[in-house]
């Protein structure tokens, strides 16, 4: 056995153990919800430690295994405030005032466990940039747009979306476990903390039942998975109740801001419905963790397949090395990298987008050099609802009848016999020559 499944092996004994244990204690009932504020740090005499995630040891040493492993408490105890904050990294008195100007509008929430990753003494650190509120937020906060993708427009009813033709999203709630500084819906933070009540999911539900060209349903939130899992099972068992629906899909950053979520009960529970789909979103290698890996490994042996959806941040993941390493980091965990994306014109969060050529660059210094199960699809989510496209370096240089100039991931030029409706036999491709040195950055359009 080698180490990483004795790892996975050793914490599933744990988390069976604590579940007992937690039981026992509460007459044989665990918690579904996450409770209210509680003492942070528990018995901290009742065990040791262990060091998983990066600065566990230094910021949460004193935490017992038993609460750090417990996904409630880590909801439980969610950074919230500055001075929460200014407890675990280094923050001056203009750093301070300016993250409570920008809270005001823009609210702050880490969990424990997110907040482990961060290196306090690098101001530049990814997952900082992820996390912690940015006076930039609101010193560039009127360019761009509330609602870009126009998420009301497409509301048939409150909380669902239908723009493509086969599929909708459903809104269960705007409650996340962590408050990502790039989120396309930072419009709904300041409505609090909301979940759909039990009429508007039966108007979303009816809407899909009465449309039959629906085979796909998204749930998604805020982070559904902020639900109890008895409250999602109820909203799933329904959508797979309808017969046209085929595949169900889950939209959530748990696996990678609070993996341990991703418990027994909640897997065994997905598996009952198949076939769903889990979308994920690391953005930077930072974030694989042996915890993460093990809740993605949870899922798979569920018969749960994980994507990922990772946006293009600036400082963050927008060069082909921070790529590289975070789409083979997915991989060894056996998460498909899915779609990078392209940041959305959202108000808020300016300062973390980077130009569409950094993108297709990126692909470029994939394309070739890894393997395709390594290279995501780079799309723009069209502001105005106009949808996900899909953008690519120009790999077809030029067309003519019966033949395309194509270059390839080393810049070689080939002429490739395009089909015709003659059977007749062709000569074969052949190399035409290299692009200069001037030419390497080039992307040329293609032209009749």
């Amino acid at each position: 056995m080698n180490t990483s499944a004795r790892a996975i092996k050793e914490r599933s004994v744990v988390r069976g153990k604590e579940r007992s244990d937690r039981a026992e204690n509460s007459g044989g009932v665990v918690e579904d919800e996450p409770p209210g504020k509680a003492d942070p740090f528990g018995d901290c005499a009742e065990e040791p430690p262990s060091k998983t995630a990066t600065n566990r040891g230094r910021f949460f040493g004193n935490v017992p295994d038993s609460n750090w492993n417990d996904w409630r408490w880590h909801f439980r105890n969610r950074i919230t405030t500055v001075d929460k904050l200014a407890g675990f990294i280094p923050l001056s008195s203009s750093e301070k005032a300016q993250i409570k100007l920008v809270t005001m509008k823009y609210p702050l929430s880490v969990t424990p466990y997110y907040l482990s990753l961060i290196d306090p003494d690098d101001p530049d650190d990814p997952v900082r940039k992820q996390s912690i509120p940015s006076i930039l937020e609101i010193t560039m906060g009127m360019v761009g747009l509330e609602d870009p993708l126009d998420e009301m427009r497409d509301s048939v009813v409150p909380g669902l979306v239908h723009r493509y033709p086969d599929r909708v999203l459903m809104v269960l709630t705007d409650i996340c476990p962590m408050l990502c500084r790039h989120c396309t819906r930072k419009r709904e933070w300041r409505n609090g903390g909301w979940v759909r009540n039990p009429a508007e999911i039966e108007a979303m539900l009816d809407y899909i039942r009465h449309h039959k060209a629906v085979r796909d349903v998204i749930i998604s939130g805020g982070d559904p998975l902020t639900l109890s899992t008895p409250h999602l099972e109820g909203v799933i068992s329904r959508i797979r109740a309808i017969e046209h629906v085929e595949i169900i899909r889950i939209g959530t950053r748990f696996p990678v801001v609070l993996p341990q979520r991703i418990d027994d009960e909640l897997c065994t529970m997905l598996s009952r419905y198949s076939p769903i789909w889990l979308n994920t979103h690391f953005n930077h290698y930072q974030e694989i963790t042996p915890e993460a890996a093990a809740a993605c490994d949870r899922l798979l042996r569920s018969g749960i397949p994980v994507n990922n959806q990772s946006v293009l941040l600036r400082g963050v993941n927008d060069s082909v090395a921070a790529q590289m390493k975070l789409c083979h980091g997915l991989l060894r965990i056996k998460v498909r990298p899915y779609y990078l994306f392209q940041c959305d014109e959202v108000q808020g969060t300016e300062h973390l987008r980077t130009t569409v050529d950094a993108g297709i660059s990126i692909i470029e210094g994939l394309r070739g050099h890894t393997s395709g199960l390594a290279v995501p699809n780079f799309v723009i989510d069209l502001p105005h609802g106009g949808g996900k496209v899909p953008v690519q370096p120009d790999y077809v240089l030029a067309k003519k009848k019966g033949e395309l100039l194509i270059r390839n991931y080393e810049k070689r030029l080939f002429r490739y016999r395009n089909m015709k409706v003659s059977l007749e036999p062709e000569p074969a491709p052949e190399v035409v020559s290299s692009l200069s040195s001037s030419d390497s950055g080039l992307l040329v359009e293609t032209g009749a």
